[in-house]
C-alpha cells in the first residue's frame, strides 16, 4: 500500500492530475474489504481524467484481505457508524483544498455505493455514483425527504447481495423526488462486476461500460 496522506481528520490516497490545477475532485470509497489497492488504483484512474481524487481509510489503517468476509463483516460493523461522519470532515476539507476547483463528486463500490449516498444526505455533492450499494435501502427514507444530487447507479443483474426488487425501488425512489438519474442494470454480472483484481467477479464488458458512463457523468456535473 503506497504512502497515505492526510486531509483533514481523514488519511487516504491522494492522487492528482498532472500539470497545475485547480481541478475538479472525487471522493472514491471502498468496498467492503477496506482502502485497498484496487481502489486506490481507481482513484489513480480519475486522477488520470483530469480530477483530484482522494480515497479515504474509512477503516482507520485496518483491512480485510480479499474473500476474507469474515474479516469484513467485523470491520463493517466497527467502522460502518462513523464513516458518514468521516466522509462529511473529508468533503469539508476537500472542498476548501487549495487544489479543488470547488465542484465535488462522489463514487463508492459495495459498502462505498451505499456511504456515497449516505453522503448525499450530508452535504450538498454535485455528483453521486453507486456501484452495487450493499444495504443502500436502509436509507430509502431518508433520501426521500432530503435528497438532491444527481445519480449514478451501476449494477448487475446476477448480484445476489442486493434484494431483489431494490434496485427497481431505487430507480423509482429517485424518480420520485425528482433527481436526475440513470440506473443500470448489467446482464449476467454479479457483485464486484468492475473489480479487476478478482477474475472470479471481474466482467470486462460490463466494467467498461460502467467507466465510460461514469466518466461522462463526472464530465457533465464537475466540469
Amino acid at each position: 500500500m503506497s504512502e497515505l496522506t492526510q486531509l483533514g481528520p481523514v488519511s487516504g490516497h491522494l492522487a492528482k492530475p498532472g500539470g497545475t490545477g485547480p481541478w475538479p475532485a472525487v471522493i472514491v470509497i471502498q468496498e467492503w474489504w477496506g482502502l485497498d489497492a484496487q481502489t486506490q488504483s481507481i482513484a489513480d484512474r480519475f486522477a488520470a481524467q483530469g480530477y483530484l481524487a482522494f480515497a479515504p481509510d474509512l477503516y482507520h489503517g485496518e483491512l480485510a484481505a480479499l474473500g476474507d468476509g469474515e474479516k469484513a463483516m467485523t470491520l463493517v460493523q466497527k467502522y460502518a457508524p462513523g464513516a458518514p461522519a468521516d466522509l462529511e470532515k473529508l468533503y469539508d476539507a476537500l472542498k476548501s483544498h487549495p487544489d479543488c476547483a470547488g465542484k465535488v463528486g462522489s463514487v463508492g463500490f459495495c459498502f462505498g455505493g451505499r456511504m456515497s449516498l449516505a453522503l448525499g444526505l450530508r452535504r450538498p455533492v454535485d455528483a453521486i455514483c453507486t456501484f452495487y450499494g450493499g444495504q443502500m435501502q436502509v436509507l430509502f427514507e431518508q433520501m426521500r425527504a432530503n435528497f438532491h444530487a444527481p445519480v449514478l447507479g451501476l449494477f448487475g443483474d446476477a448480484d445476489v447481495s442486493i434484494p431483489a426488487g431494490t434496485v427497481q425501488e431505487f430507480d423509482q425512489l429517485l424518480g420520485e423526488i425528482g433527481v436526475e438519474h440513470e440506473v443500470i442494470m448489467y446482464p449476467d454480472s454479479g457483485h464486484a462486476f468492475f473489480r479487476d483484481s478478482d477474475p472470479n467477479v471481474y466482467k470486462p464488458e460490463a466494467a467498461k461500460d460502467a467507466w465510460e458512463r461514469v466518466t461522462k457523468f463526472f464530465a457533465k456535473h464537475l466540469n
